[in-house]
């Protein structure tokens, strides 16, 4: 690896390459690094301009946006109207089977004015619809070719792509302000989190967003070559229910699963403190966010919550339950003990749970078809508050949106479909206090925590501020300073891992406490991912 080149440690293989069509977490990581959008959303979640220098808004269908001169494509070509459009028209065609084109769906025409000038025309008021402006664009000439493109207009581009293995970026000759410092950037794809650390350690990564467990991050901490930063997260894990299941349906059952869970030891003793308890969806750094009622630990009103709801418990404290559920999850390691937590957890109010294993990919198709009845998820990268909308409207079960509980409230229904239509900030934002509140109420869905952010870097790479949601545009002005690489051990990686697990298997890591059960690991790496508009990675 050259001096200024860095290497860049993920957990899993990006969907895709290609802005039309990569939804998950990687996916919009390495799309910040490739490609460029008209918006880009701070850290609040408010959109601000990248390709497009300013837009207005003339009326309330209409949307105009003035484009930048000095994006270019990495071929050299300059980014105009008649880009940005041929992409909105591609993802907007059937033929191309984007899973985008819903989220342009209030789209009702885009005109080029002229090289500089972008127009869009919406069939009705759609506050949420600038969070869709942070499509990457591609040029004209390939914006329907049916397979990968990754031609871009972002700070790097790709060289070579080795899926499952290695991904190898070059600066963009032509990107605004000079081309990055970072040459080469290079994404290694490395599933198990023990060899991440341990290159780390080794030098052969310099940076991993995928942060380990607090056991790792506290023993990579006391390497001189290595910095370890922290910061609130966006990320907001939940339990999610099947409100269809008769049990579930009752409010007071799911006041009670939430009462059973205590979140503030599971932060403490196995997050490592690196999570905060949360209320809901947004957290409270978001444009939105409104404080609203939590659930703190109370096994004994869960109970008597339970008696009310008509289920007693049969022989008292014996071990008959009350009832019985399923918890479903993926056969990760850390997901198996997350669910045996859980599990422990309702036992302690009366609620036996059997906990099934699966392929992640069998497990997602049986989520997304509301074939479930308890699992953990986790949405990751939240942007506008409309997600309430496509999460909880009752109109937003599968496949049309991401209700896959199937909760439904008319009182809710109504806040949402406000929330959409009101493009007055002020107005909006008292309408989402009004919907996170009521949330928290109902309980759609039991709030667990809100992920800080931790990164593990070199200490030669300068530059590069984290964000809450885990975006890399910050490497596009990042460096790396002259200095001594890390000591390369004689051992390989896999070697090493295989002792270091056998150290923490006698008994390496700390004593858990929390959700009721005598976790040893943390529960940061154990989600499952919630699919699209969150930009989740997956297992």
């Amino acid at each position: 690896m050259p001096p200024a080149g860095l290497v860049l440690a993920l957990q899993s293989d990006p969907q895709s390459l290609d802005p039309r069509f990569g939804v998950d977490a990687n996916a919009a990581r390495l799309a910040d690094l490739l490609h460029v959008a008209l918006t880009q959303p701070d850290a609040a979640a408010r959109r601000r301009p990248e390709l497009a220098a300013s837009w207005e808004v003339p009326d309330p269908l209409t949307i105009v946006f003035h484009l930048r001169s000095d994006f270019h494509f990495a071929d050299g070509a300059p980014v105009e109207a008649n880009d940005v459009r041929a992409t909105y028209l591609a993802v907007l065609d059937p033929a191309l089977a984007s899973p985008k084109r819903a989220a342009l769906a209030v789209l009702s025409s885009i005109d080029a004015r002229d090289p500089a000038t972008v127009v869009m025309h919406l069939r009705e008021p759609f506050a949420p619809f600038l969070d869709a402006t942070g499509l990457g664009i591609l040029p004209a000439a390939r914006a329907r070719d049916p397979g990968e493109v990754t031609v871009g207009a972002g700070p790097f581009r790709v060289v070579r792509a080795e899926r499952g293995e290695r991904i190898v970026l070059e600066p963009n000759p032509g990107y605004p302000g000079g081309p990055p410092r970072l040459d080469p950037l290079v994404v290694r794809i490395v599933p198990d989190e023990v060899v991440r650390v341990l290159e780390l350690k080794r030098g052969g990564v310099q940076l991993i967003e995928d942060a380990p467990e607090p056991e790792m991050v506290d023993w990579l901490a006391r390497f001189p070559h290595l910095v370890v930063r922290r910061g609130p997260g966006s990320s907001f894990d939940y339990l999610a229910l099947n409100l269809r299941d008769p049990r579930l349906a009752q409010r007071r059952v799911r006041e009670a699963i939430a009462l059973a869970l205590d979140r503030d030891a599971v932060v403490r003793f196995i997050l490592g403190g690196a999570a905060r308890p949360a209320s809901g969806l947004l957290a409270p750094e978001h444009w939105a966010y409104a404080p609203a009622r939590t659930h703190r630990h109370d096994p004994a009103r869960a109970r008597r919550l339970l008696e009310r709801a008509g289920y007693p418990d049969p022989d008292g404290p014996g071990p008959l339950p009350r009832f019985r559920l399923v918890y479903k999850t993926s056969n990760q390691p850390e997901r198996r003990r997350l669910a045996e937590a859980i599990q422990a957890a309702l036992a302690q109010i009366g609620i036996a749970l059997e906990v099934r294993t699966y392929e992640w990919g069998t497990l997602f198709a049986d989520v997304r078809s509301g074939n479930f009845q308890l699992c953990a998820l986790a949405w990751v990268g939240i942007g506008d508050p409309d997600l309430y909308y496509l999460a909880f409207h009752s109109t937003m079960r599968p496949p049309a949106g991401y209700n896959r509980g199937g909760y439904a409230s008319p009182v809710m229904d109504r806040l949402m479909e406000s929330g959409r239509r009101e493009l007055d900030p002020g107005r909006r934002r008292a309408i989402y206090a009004r919907i996170q509140r009521r949330a928290a109420r109902d309980l759609p869905v039991v709030p667990l925590w809100w992920e800080d952010r931790i990164v593990v870097q070199s200490q030669r790479l300068r530059g590069f501020e984290p964000s809450p949601d885990g975006d890399l545009h910050g490497l596009a002005r990042a460096w790396m300073e002259a200095g001594e690489a890390a000591q390369v051990p004689e051992e390989p990686p896999e070697k090493e891992a295989e002792r270091e697990s056998a150290h923490a298997a006698r008994g390496g890591s700390r004593a858990g406490v929390g959700l009721g059960a005598s976790e040893q690991r943390s529960a940061r790496s154990a989600r499952a991912a919630d699919g699209p508009p969150e930009d989740l990675n997956t297992e």
